[in-house]
């Protein structure tokens, strides 16, 4: 299985609402098909660009799908395990949404932000709402009883508790596990949010944080 590449953006193309790049490794050049937003976010053609893969083999075919975050490959995956939605249609959610909206979406059930995406209509965005919804809130719940309530180890003033659920439910639902949400929490907390900071930016700074490099 292909999880990564690193290498030089060669010839980003679209083709009707597809959208791809051509990544050149150590003289290989990888064709890695993206979302029109991480399409319209790619850096000049040339530059040193790294993606998140995904491999989908088929019988005709082995196509690459490459993610700017691990979490988004990683709900990605999510999207395509639902009944009826495929690749393509998993880039269009991601393509409109960026992964937090996304979540929220499915999470509240917002068949109308759903249904923005090509391809997706009313019936498949709710199949989204309640496949993915049940699965995530399930795991979600059973993490935290796992691991306990984050205030207790809070070095600072965390959100009042439906805020801190958004957000706990937001990470958990891109891929991150009880502790690692709990960790993130924690040094978020300790750096000073602000009275005025409310779940988008708490979950913003816990991906900052959660996504720095590794010493």
């Amino acid at each position: 299985m292909i999880g990564w590449l690193q290498g030089q953006l060669n010839h980003p193309w679209q083709q009707d609402k597809r959208y791809g790049l051509l990544l050149v490794c150590q003289g290989v050049g990888y064709e890695v098909q993206v979302s029109q937003r991480q399409w319209q976010q790619l850096p000049q053609e040339g530059s040193a660009l790294g993606l998140h893969t995904h491999l989908a083999i088929r019988d005709d075919a082995w196509i690459l799908y490459g993610f700017g975050e691990r979490h988004e490959r990683d709900l990605f995956r999510e999207l395509v395990a639902v009944s009826g939605v495929g690749p393509q249609m998993g880039l269009g959610l991601l393509g409109v949404m960026d992964p937090r909206e996304l979540v929220q979406a499915i999470v509240q059930t917002d068949l109308r932000r759903l249904c923005q995406a090509p391809g997706v209509g009313k019936r498949t965005a709710e199949r989204l709402a309640v496949e993915l919804r049940t699965k995530l809130q399930q795991r979600f719940l059973g993490q935290l009883e796992n691991h306990g309530d984050p205030d207790s180890l809070a070095d600072g003033p965390l959100l009042p508790a439906e805020g801190r659920d958004e957000v706990q439910l937001t990470l958990a639902a891109l891929g991150y596990e009880a502790l690692e949400i709990h960790r993130a929490l924690r040094a978020v907390a300790a750096v000073g949010m602000g009275e005025s900071a409310g779940a988008e930016d708490w979950i913003r700074e816990c991906l900052r944080w959660l996504s720095r490099p590794m010493d």
